[in-house]
């Protein structure tokens, strides 16, 4: 069956195409992975169809943290407590590929949550305040931070690293035009500029990690909404993220966040991922609506993706697919 036949491609090797997305557990203290934590990720990694298993997103900056119970990537400080996390995860499934994903929140947290001011694109209301556009030097630092961050996932014995660039995150609000009204070179008045930020943070965080170690991307590509960012933007920039040298492009939702409106059907992201794999070549992942094996194998052998993501069920029965 194709979903577990391995993929084998430049940086990324896989032994299924069965990809664990990141989904949040809220059990960090302090940004550092906890018991409860390790327990979580070492009960999916048991799954032996899991090819590629992501963690939750984790800030690079306190400024980025979205809750409180967020895990971190903000100082050297967690990297043995990563480490006893990746540890534990090859211990029970040494083929597995386990990727760190690293995210800013912007606007999308609160001074209640990360103690300094909000940030984003632009002035932008969210839930927990309004806040104020970063300045270009504050961009540059932050693309910094983002590398430094994702040295520290490589030095925690990962085998790459996610940016995260969806479900209406900073990179996000810089991508989308609902969220982006800046006149500068980050700004709406073109696809280049608004995917600058992260196409300059993908280019920091290949000279941090280096040639041979994996970068992914999430993208929100689509906000299926109207005046918001459009399947044909999330083709395009995929493009532009190949040419920035990517080795992985997870496709979700951009400010519809993971689910698509209207729709219930297995991969319902399958318009952005098939409009996407018509440009590329760096392999493409699929999520959302996933429940059965036979639907994952259906998405495959039709050539939506080259990977489908399995969340809730997984979440549900860490035992999936191991029947089929």
């Amino acid at each position: 069956m194709k979903l577990w036949e391995s993929y084998d491609r430049g940086l990324i090797h896989a032994s299924t195409r069965m990809v664990v997305p990141p989904m949040a557990t809220q059990s960090g203290s302090d940004g550092f992975p906890g018991p409860r934590t390790v327990r979580h990720y070492v009960e999916l990694a048991r799954n032996e169809r899991v090819g590629l298993l992501f963690t939750e997103h984790s800030y690079i900056a306190r400024q980025g943290k979205a809750d409180p119970w967020q895990l971190g990537f903000e100082t050297d400080e967690v990297i043995p407590f990563q480490q006893r996390l990746t540890e534990a995860v090859h211990d029970v499934h040494p083929g597995i590929l386990f990727f760190a994903q690293i995210s800013h929140a912007g606007v999308n947290t609160s001074e209640a949550v990360t103690g300094e001011e909000l940030v984003s694109a632009s002035e932008i209301a969210g839930q927990g305040g309004i806040s104020r556009a970063l300045t270009i030097p504050e961009i540059r630092e932050l693309e910094e931070k983002f590398a430094e961050a994702a040295l520290r996932v490589k030095k925690s014995g990962y085998d790459g690293v996610e940016i995260h660039s969806a479900h209406g995150y900073l990179l996000n609000q810089f991508y989308s035009p609902l969220t982006n009204d800046r006149r500068d070179v980050y700004g709406a008045g073109s696809l280049e500029n608004r995917t600058r930020f992260l196409v300059e943070t993908v280019a920091a965080v290949r000279r941090a990690v280096g040639p041979d170690f994996p970068v992914a991307v999430r993208l929100g590509g689509c906000d299926y909404m109207d005046g918001g960012s459009t399947v044909d933007d999330a083709a395009r920039t995929s493009v532009l993220l190949e040419q920035a040298g990517v080795d992985l492009i997870d496709l979700s939702g951009g400010l519809c966040i993971y689910m698509r409106p209207g729709h219930r059907e297995a991969g319902w992201f399958s318009d952005m991922s098939r409009a996407v794999k018509e440009k590329v070549k760096t392999p493409v992942i699929l999520t959302g609506g996933v429940r059965t094996p036979d639907e994952v194998e259906t998405l495959l052998e039709e050539g939506a993706a080259d990977f489908i993501g399995v969340g809730r069920a997984m979440l549900q029965n860490p035992a999936w697919g191991l029947d089929y």
